[in-house]
């Protein structure tokens, strides 16, 4: 057996549950509540401790922060609303817990900024076999691995999604069946709001066919955040969104590819970053290691391509794939550090399909999920 093999065989093959919801968005969220029930009340029970421990804020001043978004999905998504009210209904949890799991990285940013996650986008023309590659390596607090789910949601009259998202929530990262691909990633900006929720913005923007009409409807809300998205369509458009909670700017991709940190690429939006630190030198690392591998790979780049990449640790302690202890050697004497890549997607979105891999990727395999329709 040789070091390559031996590595292969080290690596853990489980997976994420699937779970399949179809019906009205009332419908839909009552059958993730019900199915997922022990992983929301997980999920809220672990980022309650967290918020808690970190913070030191009480249960009622949380809560009491959550509702005041509702509005605004109401006004912009009034079914995603119906879809959070079926959760509450089906875990049988309170609707301001409910929401607590889609407003949390507003809550949370409130006392503390963290890095997340490293995004890409390769165009047909810079793909091995004309296929457009999108995905990325999401960083959460290591307790994601444990309630995050894969679902394929299919509501009446509307684009099916498949995403990977924490149990619980109705937006994360993923794909629709229109041949749509929407990937997201933390940007730190000064005024941070109650308006639309940043976890949400993926969603809205999969009810869409093209990168075009996405990218109108994300630059219409009143977001409460800022966010990046990275997208791709059935065209071959792929194209990069840097928002503010008011401005935002498009990226256009070079030689057919995109990726994307924690930090504002455009000089439109410089002056808009707040990350400072080891924060934004472990984000610039990541950025350029990111560009470097997809520019050696250029014209050869396929889903087994990027799993290698996806799964790079050079530059430690600032790697593209981040295993635990990592967050407190960037910032020696931060013990509470607990940053990881809780999981690594890769997805041809045209192809209506995802690789997703249950943890850091150099440790654990990557699993296809698919439209079963």
């Amino acid at each position: 057996m040789n070091n390559k093999e031996a590595v292969i065989n080290k690596r853990s093959h489980k997976r994420f549950p699937f779970y399949r919801f179809k019906g009205t968005h009332y419908e839909i969220g009552l059958q993730h509540g019900e199915a997922c029930r022990d992983l929301i009340e997980r999920h809220l029970e672990l980022a309650l401790e967290r918020l808690q421990k970190q913070h030191d804020i009480s249960l009622p001043d949380i809560l009491e922060e959550t509702l005041q978004y509702r509005k605004f999905v109401q006004e912009y998504s009034p079914f995603l609303d119906d879809e959070i009210a079926g959760i509450a209904k089906g875990a049988n949890i309170s609707l301001e817990e409910a929401y607590l799991l889609q407003v949390r990285a507003e809550i949370n940013r409130y006392f503390k900024a963290e890095n997340e996650c490293t995004t890409f986008a390769v165009a047909p023309e810079s793909t091995k076999d004309g296929s457009t590659i999108i995905g990325q390596n999401a960083d959460l607090p290591a307790f994601y691995s444990s309630v995050a789910i894969v679902n394929e949601v299919e509501p009446e009259g509307g684009k099916a999604t498949l995403m990977l998202t924490p149990a619980g929530q109705v937006s994360y990262i993923g794909i629709n069946h229109a041949g749509m691909g929407v990937f997201a990633n933390f940007l730190e900006c000064e005024g941070w709001r109650k308006g639309y929720p940043r976890y949400m913005f993926s969603r809205l923007a999969l009810t869409h066919a093209s990168v075009e009409e996405a990218v109108q409807t994300i630059r219409n809300l009143p977001r409460a955040s800022s966010r990046n998205l990275i997208m791709s369509d059935q065209n071959g458009v792929i194209s990069n969104l840097e928002t503010t909670v008011t401005k935002d700017a498009l990226l256009k991709p070079e030689n057919g590819m995109l990726a994307h940190a924690n930090h504002y690429l455009s000089d439109k939006l410089s002056n808009e970053e707040r990350s400072k630190g080891f924060l934004l030198n472990n984000s610039k690392i990541r950025q350029q290691r990111m560009e470097e591998l997809l520019k050696e790979k250029q014209g050869e780049i396929t889903v087994e391509a990027m799993k290698e990449i996806l799964r790079d640790r050079e530059n430690y302690p600032n790697c593209l794939c981040q295993v635990p202890g990592d967050e407190s050697m960037q910032a020696p004497g931060d013990s509470g550090g607990d940053i990881v890549t809780f999981a690594s997607v890769i997805a041809e979105p045209e192809m209506g399909r995802m690789w997703i891999a249950m943890g850091p990727p150099n440790e654990y395999e990557y699993h296809l999920y698919s439209f079963t329709r």
